[in-house]
């Protein structure tokens, strides 16, 4: 028997090192030639690493989060015959994987991402009948008939309270009923303590906190928000959805990009990104829309290419494929990174207005909110109307508060004039 050492090899992308996302095997596994033995993860990709020889693992270079240095060990395996701690050929990347554009800036993630290491750093002490509790019940308990009767309609143990006195009162029943004795009786209203997490920050959800973090630390913020009356659209969509036959059911969502494709050719400055390195602003002439998508991965930003070239229609359809595929792990990498200005929405979840960050490098990123339907005046009236806000956050480097507002009013005007959305 011999110690086989299986050094990282270079992954490609240049890089120095990578961090490991999770492990398939553990010490005193035996693993085949060619089994997964560990998820890697570059600044580009998550690579999926596969054992070039057959043995028994006896060392692993470190734990989910830890960086693995390019030609460090990273697996020794027991094997039969001779030792060998030759240098690897980089074994192919595994075809799981995938690019997702988070916040910031692209990253690659894996279909199915293993899951993350939670280890408990305090433990619930566990409960123990108390002798002094035990003594308790069995000396007699000294309370007047009226806290007897009190305590057995809440079902309460007198022997479980602790007197102020020498005998128990209905303060100290409503002590033991608000802050409780660990046992017995809980009153309504409480939950049970849990244990404390420790949890790892490692691969997709590092990638998030890093890029969130870069956004925030390099793009002076500043974020509009604007009141929208969407009676008129709220009514139109209903109309549209009642003969949409097998098209799928229109959301707020297609209606908000047609308005927005529509407003952007006059400010280009917004649908735009900022190398900030070299000192280049490039706006684009196109409109590559992305969707921050929630999956369990974490946040995703799958892309709708050329939004302003589809209707309502081709727009539905795009965010329902395009939002399954990042759920599920099958959006290609084309159709997550590249996009020129990112729609965030947090559906019914919406709250009055939201603060996004913008997703680097772009410099604007828009949010619609929660509709509320509350009374407001039409001339002399008051009748009911649905009304959303609209959040803008921009780059106020490239972008100037004038600008945003402009384009935030350009898009109301459209949308609580919905006609004009179908109106070249």
């Amino acid at each position: 028997m011999a110690l086989f050492t299986f050094k990282l090899p270079d992954i490609g992308e240049g890089i120095a090192q990578a961090e490991i996302v999770g492990w398939h095997v553990q010490v005193g596994d035996r693993v085949e030639e060619d089994q997964p033995i560990a998820d890697m993860m570059t600044d580009k990709a998550t690579v999926e690493m596969e054992s070039p020889v057959s043995g028994i693992v006896t060392r692993l270079a470190g734990e989910p989060g830890d960086q693995v240095s390019i030609g460090a060990m990273l697996v020794e395996i027991e094997v039969e015959g001779e030792a060998g701690s030759e240098k690897i050929v980089a074994p192919p990347p595994s075809t799981a994987a995938i690019e997702a554009e988070v916040p910031g800036e692209a990253v690659i993630e894996e279909v199915t991402p293993p899951p993350v290491q939670v280890e408990p750093v305090a433990r619930a002490e566990e409960s123990e009948k108390p002798s002094a509790a035990k003594a308790a019940s069995a000396d007699p308990v000294l309370a007047s008939p009226a806290v007897r009767a009190r305590a057995k309609e809440l079902g309460v143990d007198l022997a479980q309270i602790k007197p102020a006195g020498d005998h128990i009162r209905h303060s100290d029943l409503d002590s033991y009923l608000l802050y409780g004795a660990g046992q017995g009786y809980r009153p309504a209203g409480r939950s049970a303590k849990r244990a404390d997490e420790a949890i790892k920050v490692i691969g997709m959800r590092r990638r998030i906190a890093e890029n969130m973090a870069a956004s925030k630390r390099n793009i002076p913020h500043f974020t509009y928000v604007e009141e929208i009356d969407v009676t008129a659209l709220e009514e139109l969509r209903e109309q549209l959805n009642a003969g949409r036959g097998e098209r799928p059911k229109l959301t707020m969502l297609p209606l908000l990009i047609v308005a927005l494709c529509k407003a952007l050719p006059d400010f280009p400055m917004l649908n735009a990104r900022y190398d900030d390195e070299a000192g280049v602003v490039t706006r684009y002439g196109s409109v590559h829309l992305g969707m921050a998508t929630q999956t369990e991965a974490g946040l995703m930003v799958p892309v709708i290419r050329d939004a302003q070239d589809r209707n309502v229609w081709q727009l539905a359809t795009e965010i329902r494929r395009l939002a399954e595929a990042a759920r599920t792990g099958k959006a290609k990498s084309e159709e997550l990174s590249g996009s020129t200005l990112t729609l965030t929405s947090l559906g019914p979840l919406g709250g009055i207005a939201t603060t996004p960050v913008i997703n680097r490098p772009e410099v604007a990123i828009i949010g619609p909110n929660r509709v509320i339907e509350r009374p407001v005046f039409r001339g002399k009236d008051i009748v009911a109307a649905k009304l959303m806000n609209l959040s803008i956050s921009c780059d106020h480097r490239v972008v100037d508060g004038w600008d945003a507002a402009s384009f935030v009013q350009a898009v109301r005007k459209l949308l609580e004039a919905p006609a004009f959305l179908f109106v070249d």
